[in-house]
Order: C-alpha cells, then structure tokens, then sequence
C-alpha cells in the first residue's frame, strides 16, 4: 500500500481504538499516523524512509524491504520500548495501533510481509491487491468512510 492509504489506515484504526480505550483520542490519532509510516523506514522511497534517509538505508541493507519491520518482533520490541521510555500511554498505544493497520494493510498486496521474521514464511491474504493499483482506491475509500464513522463516534458520539 501507498503511504497515503497508511496514513489513513492508522487514522481509522487509531479512532476504532479510541471508541474502546481510555486514551486520549488526539494523541493516539498522531501517534497512529507515525505507527502506520513506522514499518517503511526499510523502503528508501516511503514517506517516512525518504525522512530519515540514512536510518532507511542502514534498516534496509540489513533486512531488507517488509521482513524485520514488518514482523510480530519489530512490534513486540517496539511495545517494550515505548513502555521503557514513553511516559505517555495514548502515544504508545498509537504507534502500536498504527504499525498493526500498517501489518494489515500490507497482508493485503501480492508481496505480504515477513510477519513471522525471522522465519522466512511470507504471509498475506487469500486475495491481495497491487501497490497503487484501482483496488487500492477503493481500499482508500473504505478507510476514509470508516475515518468519519469512527470520528463522529470519537468526538461526537
């Protein structure tokens, strides 16, 4: 998935949380955006890789493109050190929820993800779609929808 369709992926699924957590909804939203960018620090042309350009590059020559930080242990220690050294929860609990919609999102393309890392077993969704491709739009729209309806539920409801 693009990094659009991401960013909007961790805001719908940061304002789902928000409806059955305790957590400030605006932090856990900002929080939930950088989560969903988090996991393409290994792709030098991602938002967050063409950001941080020599971190991409070092994460990238290492691991290569959706295994370490796509995986269940680039979530687990992320977890940990968040709660060692984030001493806001509603941050914590939005990068996390960002980087599982990013998981998700990216379960759902031809290529999957490393989840298991660093076991070499590609995981995605019985039907997947392309990067960018019209399926994708769609996908963009959907979470756009869901954006509103959890929104209003958020901060209105």
């Amino acid at each position: 998935m693009t990094g659009n369709t991401h960013i909007i992926g961790g805001i719908a699924a940061s304002l789902a949380f928000a409806q059955v957590s305790n957590y400030d909804p605006v932090i856990l939203v900002g929080a939930g955006v950088v989560g969903a960018l988090l996991p393409d620090i290994c792709h030098g042309g991602s938002k967050i890789g063409r950001t941080f350009k020599i971190t991409s590059k070092i994460v990238n020559t290492l691991f290569g493109h959706r295994s370490f930080t796509h995986s269940l242990l680039f979530l687990f220690l992320m977890a940990v050190l968040m709660n060692t050294y984030v001493p806001n929860e509603s941050i914590t609990a939005g990068i996390l929820v960002g980087m599982a919609s990013h998981y998700v999102l990216d379960m759902a393309t031809k290529n999957g993800i490393k989840l298991l890392f660093p076991l070499k077993i590609t995981v995605r969704f019985p039907i997947t779609t392309r990067t960018g491709g019209k399926v994708e739009d769609v996908v963009f729209g959907i979470l756009s929808l869901l954006t509103v309806y959890f929104g209003y539920g958020t901060f209105i409801g």
